[in-house]
């Protein structure tokens, strides 16, 4: 006997996604603007499940704001945490694509971009239309602004929203959440 039956997935519904690489600062921002309480490490894949937090920001506006688990190459085919999570980011209203230019960063910040932007369309070409703004952070680990000038001159050439934070010293954390403020759509 044939056995037939139907699958129900659920699917996170928030209103910004936090999307770059591993170790990008992610878990450490949804810290700072909202109560959640992720897991928060100096090592890749620290984020395991997505992590949803709560954010106020002006005029008694709240969204809702998922830390997806950090993305690498090859994840629209599985690998790392891949398709487990792309999928999620495909029930967010915009992205804030946060690309780390610390000193200790191993890819240049427009590179790291490039290959996140790559992963997404391959996954699903929709998700290359969603509003995003991309976050330059760990700016507080910056000695040479070279990284940080070289990001936001690719945004600016490409009509990219493009702010820089610190997660851990907070510069920065305002203006992302009156940028929120003004750019997410209508509820």
């Amino acid at each position: 006997m044939r056995k037939s039956g139907l699958i129900l997935e659920l699917k996170l519904l928030a209103d910004v996604g936090l999307i770059g690489f591993p170790n990008g600062g992610k878990s450490t921002l949804i810290s700072v603007i909202s109560s959640a309480k992720p897991k928060i490490a100096d090592y890749p894949f620290t984020t395991l499940v997505p992590n949803l937090g709560v954010v106020k920001l002006k005029d008694h506006m709240t969204c809702v704001v998922a830390d997806i688990p950090g993305l690498i190459e090859g994840a629209h085919k599985g690998a790392g945490l891949g398709s487990r999570f792309l999928r999620h980011i495909e029930r967010t209203r915009i992205f804030l694509h946060l690309i780390d230019v610390s000193d200790t960063a191993a890819d240049d910040p427009v590179a790291q971009y490039l290959k996140i932007r790559k992963e997404l369309g391959m996954y699903s070409p929709d998700l290359l239309s969603k509003p995003e703004t991309v976050v330059a952070t760990k700016t507080d680990s910056v000695t040479d602004n070279t990284r940080i000038d070289m990001l936001e001159k690719y945004c600016r050439d490409n009509k990219i929203d493009f702010l820089k934070i610190s997660s851990v010293t907070r510069k920065g954390i305002r203006t992302l959440l009156n940028h929120l403020s003004k750019t997410l759509p209508d509820q």
